[in-house]
C-alpha cells in the first residue's frame, strides 16, 4: 500500500468502528476486551489517544512509568476511559479519522494495525464480525510478522502462515494457515486467534502462546 492507501485506509477503520461502538450498550462497553486487563471501553480510549500524544506527553509519561512503555500507555488509557463517557469517545475517535499524526516514534503502518488489532480486540467477545479488508490485512499481516515490538518473528519462527480469505503468505517451515483476522491476532500474541487455524505447526504454535496475554497498547 502507498501512503495515501495506509491513510485512506486507517480513516475507514477509525470510522466503521465508530459506527460499531454506537450500536453498543453499557454492558458491551464494560466487557473484557481481547487485550488483557482492558475493557472494551479502554481499548477504545487508547485509540483516541494515538493522535493526541506528544513528544512531552510521551516524556512525561515514560518518566511516571518508570521507562516502561507499556505501564505508560496502560495509565493513559484507563485515565482516558474513566474521564470519559463513551459518547465523548466515539466523538473524539470520530474526530481523528484522517488524522495524519501518530504516536511518537512509530511508524506509518502502526496506526493501521493498532485499528486492526484492536478492532478484533473489541469485537470478539462481543460475538461481532468484523472482516479485514484485504489490502489492509495483507499490509499489517507483513508489517507485524517481522516486528519485534509484538515478538512476532521468534513466535513465528520455523511456521509457513497461509491466509485463507487473501492473498498472504509468509515464513517456511510447518505450515498454518487461517483468515487474515486470526492470523493477525497471534502474530501479535492473541491466543483467541488459534481456534480458527489448521496445519500441522498449530500445536507448535500453541505450545508458544502458552505465556501471559499480551500487555496493554501491544
Amino acid at each position: 500500500m502507498d501512503a495515501d492507501a495506509v491513510r485512506d485506509a486507517i480513516a475507514n477503520e477509525r470510522m466503521s468502528l465508530c459506527d460499531l461502538l454506537e450500536e453498543l450498550d453499557d454492558a458491551e462497553w464494560a466487557t473484557p476486551s481481547l487485550c488483557a486487563g482492558w475493557t472494551v471501553k479502554d481499548v477504545v480510549a487508547h485509540l483516541t489517544t494515538t493522535t493526541r500524544t506528544t513528544v512531552l506527553d510521551m516524556v512525561a509519561g515514560m518518566a511516571r512509568a518508570r521507562g516502561d512503555f507499556h505501564r505508560m500507555t496502560d495509565r493513559r488509557a484507563r485515565t482516558r476511559a474513566r474521564r470519559s463517557t463513551p459518547a465523548d469517545l466515539i466523538a473524539q475517535l470520530r474526530g481523528s479519522a484522517t488524522s495524519p499524526r501518530r504516536m511518537p516514534g512509530s511508524g506509518p503502518l502502526d496506526p493501521l494495525v493498532d485499528l486492526l488489532v484492536h478492532g478484533q480486540d473489541i469485537a470478539r467477545p462481543l460475538h461481532r464480525d468484523r472482516p479485514l479488508p484485504a489490502g489492509p490485512a495483507v499490509a499489517a499481516l507483513t508489517y507485524v510478522a517481522g516486528n519485534r515490538f509484538y515478538d512476532a518473528p521468534a513466535r513465528l519462527a520455523d511456521l509457513h502462515l497461509v491466509a485463507t480469505d487473501v492473498d498472504w503468505t509468509s515464513g517456511s517451515g510447518q505450515e498454518i494457515s487461517g483468515a487474515a483476522g486470526d492470523l493477525l491476532l497471534i502474530a501479535t500474541g492473541r491466543p483467541a486467534g488459534l481456534a480458527g487455524l489448521s496445519g500441522p505447526g498449530t500445536d507448535v504454535l500453541t505450545a508458544r502462546m502458552q505465556g501471559p496475554a499480551p500487555r496493554p497498547g501491544r
